[in-house]
């Protein structure tokens, strides 16, 4: 049920002098490609702007409206507002809020084999500081790594709570396999303009980028501190300048490579989500099979040559 709060900003939504508001959202969860979906997709709609992830609906519903409808001040006539906000999967505020908020919002998961997803976040959160753990602590320690897996489990929630029809499952391996077709589907579903993707878009589907301990945790973990302390007084515009300028470099990576998983590590991941993975197949009629067991040659998880989300 949502809260007092969403519905009581939901009613006054007149009285505020509120911008238009999304009509989708692309949910994730993390690293399954929404930094690349974020770059395409800007081509056609209006996405919040200059943060990729606003964090409105699970993190800073009490700044307000105002306060998030800010992100969409550029947009105009002509074309769908949506925002690119992996986050909100395994978010049950932001699903309550969404629903009661925008209850006709067009909702787009992408579902990754959940073991190269949870190892490719966990480097994620290292590298920008945003966890101090090695893997086996974080997986104890950042309940983010497991919930977000929960595959089944969020898409019913989600489809509940908006209706079937609004809420799309889409395979990140297709996304690999056949970028157009994935990114045409997609588009059909949230009502934007299909888009023809780029030689270079392509490619960037399928490079994979290294990513490395940071060099200083606590270097790291200030910086990205400082970024969400500018974000929060409206100064994103400030902290896009930066990256621009290339100043995360500065913060970023420049200590070892992440230790590869050991096969009995991987085996155990997929145990843990194997129930998840299969009650997936059921309600998308999709084989999954590949996800349920490791390979004695798997590989490392391939990350996508995306930005800090991915």
């Amino acid at each position: 049920m949502a809260s007092n709060g969403s519905l009581n900003q939901r009613m006054s939504l007149g009285d505020q002098g509120v911008r238009a508001l999304p009509s989708f959202f692309i949910i994730g969860p993390p690293r399954t490609g929404t930094s690349w979906l974020d770059g395409v997709l800007s081509q056609g709609a209006w996405l919040s702007n200059p943060t990729k992830e606003t964090r409105f609906f699970d993190r800073h519903f009490n700044r307000g409206l105002e306060w998030y409808s800010s992100h969409y001040r550029k947009a105009a006539a002509g074309r769908p507002l949506g925002e690119v906000a992996p986050t909100y999967f395994a978010s049950n505020e932001a699903r309550e809020r969404i629903a009661s908020l925008l209850p006709q919002a067009k909702v787009v998961c992408i579902f990754r084999n959940p073991v190269d997803r949870v190892i490719s976040l966990y480097r994620l959160k290292r590298a920008y500081g945003l966890i101090p753990w090695d893997f086996e602590q974080a997986m104890v320690c950042d309940p983010e790594l497991t919930e977000s897996s929960r595959y089944a489990t969020h898409f019913k929630a989600w489809q509940r709570a908006l209706g079937s029809a609004q809420v799309l499952a889409l395979v990140f391996d297709d996304m690999l396999r056949d970028p157009q077709f994935f990114l045409d589907t997609l588009v059909d579903f949230i009502g934007v303009s299909r888009l023809k993707l780029a030689p270079s878009q392509i490619r960037r589907v399928l490079t994979s980028e290294g990513m490395t301990e940071p060099r200083s945790y606590h270097w790291t973990r200030g910086a990205a501190l400082l970024a969400d302390w500018s974000r929060a007084r409206r100064l994103d515009t400030l902290v896009a300048k930066a990256k621009n300028l290339g100043l995360p470099k500065l913060f970023l990576g420049g200590g070892p490579a992440f230790a590869k998983l050991s096969f009995s590590q991987r085996l155990k991941l997929h145990e843990l989500f194997r129930p998840e993975v299969e009650e997936l197949e059921t309600i998308i009629h999709r084989d999954l099979s590949t996800w349920k067991h490791p390979r004695e040659d798997s590989p490392n998880p391939q990350v996508l040559s995306a930005t800090k989300a991915g």
